[in-house]
């Protein structure tokens, strides 16, 4: 169970005041495509083969902890996203679905010249995001790189993810590792797929990866302790990083184009910096969990979740199936 050094503080600041409106469906009662980004497809059939990475991609995914550049969305569906994001920023006209948001931040850094939105749990509230977690050119690579066998695995959603930044005041994101905010479940088999909406450089803010540190653990396989969970602070994961881990911090830019995603392991070190470009610089990001993750808390995994119990199978209405490749093995 995660200790004082994995509290995330922001969390509970970023729950919805109020309730969706009366009526609202909510989306995650439905565990398939909708057909808003795509058709929908036998999520065990063979139009989801063809998504599959090579096996020299999963070899580069292992031994740097992360793999960039894939092409899952065409300009099309990132646009489709894009317009469904652009509903939920109206502080005045707040989204009918508002309230099933399990966190929204309108600036997480709190500095009104660092500027980054960041939110969890629009899959079910905009079709479009909800389509997104279940698309087959994301699910079928997650599936084979959540597992260190590197065989597929069957995936469930964890949860979803938006960040954006604003022209010339956009916020960073501090350096981290994934699996320090994930502790409440276990074990760590998780991965992260983040897919950009506009074209990334270094003058907006783009991801960045340190390669190598999906291998920097604690106590026994534990991840690096949260640093700055505002994310404001770039560096502050100097304080807590080894000599020989410093040494080893050289990051590399993500370079990614929209409609691209990367894929990255729970313990690779990643973050972004500021945005100073005249455009916006917005992505989307999907977790799975290999299927058979459990809870390591009796507290609610996320806001306004039910608990699932210590030791339970995360599974059910938040947590659906996503892609099997041997759907005979999940019970």
């Amino acid at each position: 169970m995660a200790d004082d050094l994995y509290v995330n503080n922001e969390a509970a600041k970023g729950a919805p005041a109020a309730a969706p409106r009366e009526g609202f469906k909510d989306l995650s009662t439905e565990h398939k495509l909708l057909g808003c980004l795509l058709k929908n497809e036998d999520p065990n059939g063979r139009d989801w083969r063809e998504h599959q990475l090579s096996a020299s991609q999963v070899k580069r995914y292992w031994d740097e902890g992360y793999l960039s550049n894939v092409p899952v969305l065409t300009e099309e569906q990132c646009d489709r996203l894009l317009e469904a994001y652009e509903t939920f920023l109206d502080p005045d006209n707040l989204h009918p679905g508002h309230g099933l948001f399990y966190e929204f931040h309108s600036n997480q850094s709190g500095d009104p010249n660092n500027v980054l939105l960041h939110a969890l749990g629009h899959w079910r509230i905009e079709p479009a995001f909800h389509d997104l977690c279940f698309l087959p050119s994301i699910a079928v690579p997650a599936s084979q790189l959540i597992c260190p066998s590197r065989e597929p695995h069957p995936i469930r959603l964890w949860h979803d993810q938006l960040f954006s930044k604003p022209a010339r005041h956009g916020g960073v994101v501090a350096w981290h590792q994934d699996y320090s905010y994930w502790t409440r479940t276990t074990p760590m088999l998780h991965i992260t797929v983040h897919i950009a909406l506009d074209d990334q450089t270094t003058e907006n803010g783009g991801l960045h990866f340190v390669p190598g540190s999906h291998r920097w653990h604690r106590n026994g396989g534990m991840p690096l302790p949260i640093t700055d969970a505002s994310f404001r602070n770039m560096e502050s994961i100097q304080n807590v990083l080894t000599d020989e881990e410093k040494a080893a911090f050289r990051p590399v830019p993500s370079g990614l184009k929209k409609g691209q995603a990367s894929f990255h392991h729970p313990l690779m070190v990643h973050g972004s910096y500021g945005n100073h470009s005249d455009g916006p610089r917005r992505a989307c990001v999907v977790n799975y969990i290999a299927d058979g993750v459990l809870s390591d808390t009796d507290e609610p995994l996320m806001n306004g979740l039910p608990v699932i119990p210590k030791g339970k199978k995360l599974a059910g209405q938040f947590f659906p199936l996503v892609c099997s490749p041997d759907p005979a093995a999940v019970v």
